[in-house]
């Protein structure tokens, strides 16, 4: 069976969708420039995001000291071994807010990354607070040539989760961002976390009817982790019982309740995430890769013959 996004995945697939736009593999190098966000630097916060440890998830090359021509090098190189065939890259600038900076150090620091041989487009990790008309017709003039998404922490749909966690905006400032882009032709992603401090089951599912009104391109989705020298790791370990941790089945089975009534429309990057157990100071799924989570999830969509937005 084909389904709406033209292969027989059983969801909108972020490996396969850049295989029917550019021909083959596409693959991300990650890369840490040196930001800082808004709730870290005093502007309207300190701390950061109670769930962020940048170390749990950066390769061992992302390192702010480097230059970017540097850090895409050593990514290229670091993917070589498993990804032998690929030979387009998207420049994933992913460490803390990398649009929080003056519009002469961003044009800097893309039109660096884009001159780098083998990369054909930026993938910008930011928040929805950190964009303005300025730095979106900058992206919207870069997108004209390459291509270009533009990644939004939501994180949730609900303000009293994102004040709970020290994010420093509110859901209303995900949706204009989101939209400002979206109409200036600019590919926007998006990215939410399940089993935040507070949100129950019922919750989390019924933000996938918030969700599909917006002008979404790509979304990322993944389950909670409590992650080692973070606040939330403190706030854990005084009250376990006020989280949603996951065990392995359990989320797959909610995942793919959510999944049937996202829109089939949105390419789903990730269901889910992948830390070293090193980090974790909560329950963890132990080794199981990320590729095998990916296999279960089939399987278990198979089983139950469903797919992305059976129920849209």
């Amino acid at each position: 069976m084909t389904y709406p996004w033209g292969h027989s995945r059983r969801y909108n697939n972020y490996t396969e969708y850049f295989r029917s736009q550019f021909g083959e593999r596409v693959q991300k190098v990650t890369i840490d420039a040196g930001f800082t966000c808004p709730n870290r630097d005093g502007s309207k916060g300190l701390g950061g995001c109670t769930f962020c440890n940048n170390d749990a998830f950066s390769p061992s090359y992302c390192i702010p000291q480097k230059s970017i021509t540097q850090q895409i090098t050593e990514g290229v190189e670091f993917h070589a071994n498993r990804y032998r065939r690929a030979s387009k890259f998207l420049a994933y600038f992913q460490a803390f807010s990398n649009t929080y900076a003056p519009i002469n150090r961003l044009r800097a620091l893309y039109n660096e990354a884009l001159a780098v041989p083998g990369v054909i487009g930026l993938v910008i990790g930011t928040r929805p607070d950190c964009v303005d008309d300025e730095i979106l017709d900058f992206f919207q003039e870069i997108a004209e040539k390459h291509y270009v998404t533009i990644e939004y922490g939501i994180e949730s749909c609900y303000n009293t989760s994102l004040n709970r966690i020290n994010r420093g905006h509110t859901f209303e400032d995900s949706v204009y961002a989101i939209e400002q882009t979206a109409k200036r032709g600019i590919k926007t992603g998006a990215h939410i976390i399940f089993g935040l401090p507070g949100e129950t089951r019922m919750q989390m599912l019924d933000e996938v009817a918030l969700i599909n009104q917006l002008p979404l391109h790509s979304i990322k989705f993944h389950q909670l982790q409590i992650i080692k020298n973070t606040v939330m790791a403190a706030e854990y370990l005084k009250q376990p019982s006020d989280f949603e941790i996951f065990g392995m089945d359990e989320y797959i089975e909610f995942f793919i309740t959510f999944l049937e009534k996202l829109n089939p429309a949105f390419v789903v990057e990730r269901f889910t995430a992948e830390v070293p157990p090193r980090f974790l100071a909560g329950p963890g799924w132990g080794l199981v890769r990320t590729f095998t989570l990916l296999q279960k999830l089939e399987n278990r969509l198979a089983e139950l013959d469903t797919w992305q937005g059976r129920l849209f």
